[in-house]
């Protein structure tokens, strides 16, 4: 962490807030940025001279300030910052990445703070509950904190209880970014093509439900049904009797954190292993199940003696659709074959693009990308080298990525990150590559030879073509009735013929002033004003020069055509 924590990060620490309080500070943050970005296009504020290299040195600068001040504002801007890191359609990549790196680490609440929830919620005191409780917490993070028990059963736990008041600041924070939302919704600049206030009732929905432990509980025992299967992977099972909305009790797994490289070595545990197992897993979540862990990070993941994954922290999970994993094999199948527009009209179907009146730009990006970032054989490729590429095509394009699509390749990123540190030839794609091609093979078909898998393919590309064209003509037809249709037509001839005319008017024009000067300067000559004389005479020559060369370039428009 680049800062320590000053007394202003505990003014949330606790369970009254002050709204009037609130305000300031929030408002204060979001007008001490306008001004930063204000300030980022004016030229006199670069010593030296505006650079390409120092605009890009002042947008990591305001990166670490953004992160930082969200760290300070306390958890909802800690939550609103790391969902605002899958959003590289709205922010620069300097922004993007600096808040993929926002961790919650917080200062712990007191324990008379934790006793005083646990007998709110569970009805009883914490020696009624519990054979050992460690008023310590083993972390504490911005939505709760987490403390090592024994239940009177023996059975060792972890219990995480939430942030005292947190509700409350949650409903404080939210109104006012409420009124933020509608100030930049309306702003002639930033508002346009952005739809805030659909961002903001994603972040409400989001935040609400990661603050219910029951959700989190039942995602934990979702995940770990769909494991049930493997050896290789541990959940905690959930103590449903020692939980509620703000309390959750897990069981106790402990293990070594998966980016502690050198204590696994230390352990006897085979390095490279892991990493094929860590991609592995991840894989069978995003295709057996289409459940997905959404927050991946080397603390939510670490490996048990015997190395088994074991994975913590359910309260933000992904779900892919049946109906979504078809429409990403179309963009997959685009890739492969290296056609911008098939690529880009999957993206449409999975509401990745928003269409616009003109979709030649994107198309172009598409294409462009594909042709000069997919050279390499996709074993080879790297999942965070393609991610800076989407990032750097979406920004200020009408590219609309859902979060879970961003939260599965910022997955893939940091997965390929931590099994590079644990085996420095590991490669996800290579992982990958077996999968991808059991489901291009599951959808072509087993059956038959190439020759029948590609003609069925074309058939169905041409029906699917056929089907659509209705849909297109009627789009076509409310598009010509609403008037939100520009037919431009072009002819060459008319151009060239009224640039003639104009350049004409033009020499005429000049003409006319040059007589004038001409005029007035003879006139000053015979009235002996020969010094006065001059100045007419210096414009009407450096009109001259100007029609001299207006005739030579209709002269010379003449001859091409």
């Amino acid at each position: 962490m680049e800062q320590g924590y000053s007394d202003k990060a505990y003014r949330w620490n606790r369970e009254k807030y002050s709204s009037r309080r609130r305000f300031v500070d929030i408002w204060s943050f979001v007008l001490t940025l306008l001004f930063k970005l204000w300030q980022y296009n004016k030229s006199w504020s670069y010593p030296g001279g505006v650079t390409e290299a120092k605009q890009t040195a002042r947008r990591k600068t305001q990166a670490v300030w953004i992160r930082n001040t969200l760290l300070d504002l306390g958890p909802t801007f800690i939550k609103v910052g790391q969902l605002f890191s899958t959003r590289a359609d709205i922010f620069p990549v300097e922004y993007v990445e600096e808040l993929a790196k926002l961790q919650d680490k917080v200062p712990a609440f007191s324990y008379e703070q934790v006793e005083s929830i646990i007998e709110q919620e569970l009805g009883k005191k914490i020696p009624e509950l519990f054979q050992n409780f460690e008023p310590i917490p083993l972390a504490a993070a911005s939505l709760g904190q987490v403390h090592k028990a024994v239940l009177h059963s023996g059975e060792a736990v972890v219990v995480k209880v939430q942030r005292p008041g947190l509700k409350k600041l949650f409903e404080i924070d939210l109104q006012i970014l409420k009124g933020i939302t509608r100030y930049f919704q309306n702003h002639p600049k930033w508002g346009k093509g952005r739809d805030w206030l659909g961002i903001y009732e994603e972040c409400c929905r989001i935040l609400w439900e990661e603050i219910d432990y029951l959700n989190e509980g039942r995602n934990a025992d979702t995940f770990r049904r769909n494991f049930r299967g493997y050896d290789w992977v541990k959940v905690p099972k959930i103590y449903w009797r020692y939980t509620t909305s703000r309390v959750l009790t897990l069981e106790y797994v402990p293990g070594i954190k998966i980016s502690q490289y050198e204590a696994l070595e230390a352990a006897g545990l085979d390095r490279k292993t892991i990493a094929r197992q860590g991609a592995q897993a991840y894989l069978l979540q995003l295709l057996n199940s289409g459940f997905f862990h959404a927050d991946p990070h080397p603390g939510n993941i670490a490996i048990s003696p015997d190395g088994a994954l074991i994975f913590y922290d359910f309260g933000m999970m992904g779900q892919i659709k049946s109906n979504i994993r078809e429409g990403l094999m179309q963009t997959l199948f685009g890739i492969a074959q290296k056609d911008g527009d098939r690529v880009v009209q999957s993206l449409i179907d999975l509401g990745a693009i928003a269409p616009v009146d003109d979709m030649g730009p994107v198309r172009r990006s598409v294409q462009y990308m594909l042709d000069n970032f997919m050279d390499k054989p996709f074993e080879n490729q790297s999942v965070a080298a393609i991610s800076d590429d989407l990032y750097e095509i979406a920004y200020n394009q009408p590219f609309r990525f859902p979060a879970t699509f961003t939260f599965v390749m910022r997955a893939f990123s940091t997965l390929e990150g931590v099994g590079k540190g644990l085996d420095p030839e590991f490669n996800f794609m290579e992982v990958a590559k077996p999968y991808a091609m059991q489901l291009m093979t599951d959808m072509n078909g087993s059956e038959g030879n190439s020759f029948l898998n590609e003609l069925s393919r074309q058939a169905a590309q041409v029906s699917s073509t056929a089907l659509g064209l209705p849909r297109r003509l009627e789009d076509t037809l409310e598009k010509l009735e609403r008037g939100d249709m520009r037919l431009r037509v072009r002819s060459i001839e008319t151009e060239r013929l009224l640039r003639r005319q104009s350049n004409i008017q033009l020499s005429m024009s000049y003409a006319l002033l040059i007589s004038g000067f001409t005029l007035s300067a003879t006139i000053l000559v015979v009235k002996n004003f020969v010094w006065l004389a001059l100045l007419p005479t210096l414009i009407a020559a450096g009109i001259s020069v100007i029609l001299i060369r207006l005739l030579l370039r209709l002269d010379r428009y003449d001859r091409m055509y």
